[in-house]
């Protein structure tokens, strides 16, 4: 039987007996129904897991004792920021929980002229916190020990100018013939991908002008929920963990 991942948001020590929060303890209570001397893996974002044996498990709380800790190598050399234009229903959930598995490092919702997703003040709140808890999710599954955050949403142009300090910065499209081959190796890459109706000529420029180079996966057009992880995918085997190990 696999093991449970759990992520938690508290700090973790070897030999130390704690509480589980209340998200986790929920998990493994209710959902999961694990019974005391059952062991799950605990992760919070430090690099390290975490194994703990269930010491009391009730209907409000579960107790864990923590065991040595081990560092988890699940990381890619490649530190990938996804500026993400918003989308409707569930294709944000599904580019979240998918970019997380790929290896993102860091995800920005973001507003485009085409974009038909409008978010503010409450609404837009709720949203963060449930992306964040798609890729909290998503890392739990994918053997992840570090969980992406999901930033507060913002325009092209302010994102744009917050990537400056990226090595490689790439704006996705299918009017461009460059392709992602030939580029120098980038340790930290910023990764634009446009909405369902695809980014503006104005915004390529913009993006173009902030220094970002155009690149396409090929002639087909992708959905606005496909994009990050074909390119994503693509970018990891070329330069980050994807590859065969010699």
């Amino acid at each position: 039987m696999r093991i449970p991942r759990i992520y938690t948001a508290d700090p973790l020590q070897t030999g130390a007996t704690v509480y589980l929060d209340d998200s986790a303890a929920q998990h493994v209570g209710k959902v999961l129904r694990m019974q005391v001397g059952q062991t799950i893996s605990l992760f919070n974002g430090d690099g390290f897991d975490y194994p703990a044996t269930l010491v009391e498990v009730s209907k409000k709380s579960v107790q864990v004792e923590i065991g040595e800790a081990s560092t988890n190598n699940t990381e890619s050399p490649l530190a990938i920021v996804l500026g993400q234009v918003l989308s409707r229903g569930d294709r944000m959930d599904y580019a979240i929980q998918k970019s997380v598995e790929m290896g993102v490092a860091r995800i920005v919702p973001l507003v485009s002229e085409r974009c038909e997703v409008k978010l503010k003040g409450d609404r837009e709140d709720k949203r963060i916190k449930h992306w964040q808890s798609v890729a909290v999710s998503a890392a739990e599954q994918c053997g992840r020990a570090m969980v992406p955050e999901v930033a507060p949403v913002c325009t092209i142009e302010d994102w744009l100018a917050q990537t400056a300090d990226c090595d490689l910065r790439l704006v996705l499209h299918h009017r461009t013939a460059q392709s992602l081959t030939g580029l120098e190796k980038p340790t930290l890459l910023a990764l634009m991908i446009g909405p369902e109706g695809g980014l503006t000529d104005d915004e390529i420029r913009i993006a173009e002008t902030a220094g970002f180079l155009p690149a396409a996966l090929g002639p087909r057009v992708l959905r606005t929920e496909t994009a990050p992880v074909a390119a994503i995918a693509v970018c990891q085997w070329l330069w980050g963990d994807a590859q065969p190990r010699a």
